[in-house]
């Protein structure tokens, strides 16, 4: 039996733990992009939120070795990532125009969490494939398991938002950081790096990245409530 199998076993668990570790970033984008809907669109943005970043990791299975191998592709895809988490950053939309435009917030919120999935997906998928091993069981069961964990994440963020607004402020960041490793790791920027230094690289990569975001999407924000005061 495939479970008396101690090897399998630690896969799964392996799986598990990544699953636990890797869900986080695709839970706050949804949830940062979701904060805005109506009470009553929320979990059709949590529910369609979760199925993008599952359909994304799916999509991504067969092809994700050869990507992350191609130079430039993390560099772009990393700045594409801080572009949404600045975005994730700007005010709301004013009380008097949300009845105008609820009809399109939510494909609009499915929107931002589809491309910023297409980059975070990436590593999700290479750390949840070495686990398995080659072994397809594995993998779909990986993918699996993420589905309750990034739905169940996205609901607390989401919550925590609407008490502590700062939440915000710190998912930026992590997108932010998030950013900066996967543009550092690059192909072609790890070739021009010591490897004895990796570990420092990437930490100053989620540090710059966490601070651009930071800084850009306070002057964004700073912008648009200029241009109009009644955002919040």
């Amino acid at each position: 039996m495939i479970f008396d199998d101690p090897t399998f076993l630690l896969a799964v668990l392996q799986i598990i733990w990544i699953d636990l570790l890797l869900s986080g970033d695709n839970a706050v984008v949804i949830a940062l992009a979701c904060r805005n809907l109506p009470a009553n669109q929320r979990l059709w943005g949590l529910v369609l939120g979760t199925l993008v970043a599952i359909t994304m990791r799916i999509g991504f299975a067969g092809v994700v070795t050869t990507l992350m191998t191609v130079p430039y592709v993390k560099i772009f895809g990393g700045l594409l990532l801080v572009w949404i988490a600045i975005k994730l950053l700007s005010p709301d939309c004013s009380e008097e125009n949300d009845h105008v435009e609820c009809g399109d917030t939510l494909w609009r919120a499915v929107r931002i969490i589809a491309v910023a999935d297409i980059v975070m997906s990436l590593d999700n998928v290479i750390a949840i494939a070495a686990a398995a091993r080659g072994s397809m069981e594995l993998l779909v069961f990986g993918l699996i398991v993420s589905i309750p964990l990034i739905m169940a994440g996205a609901a607390i963020v989401m919550a925590a938002v609407e008490r502590f607004p700062i939440v915000v402020w710190a998912g930026g960041a992590l997108l932010g950081w998030i950013a900066g490793e996967i543009i550092v790791s690059d192909p072609f920027i790890a070739e021009q790096l010591d490897a004895a230094h990796h570990h420092n690289v990437w930490l100053f990569g989620g540090l710059i990245g966490a601070a651009a975001v930071l800084s850009l999407g306070y002057l964004r924000r700073r912008h648009s409530r200029r241009e109009n005061p009644d955002l919040i």
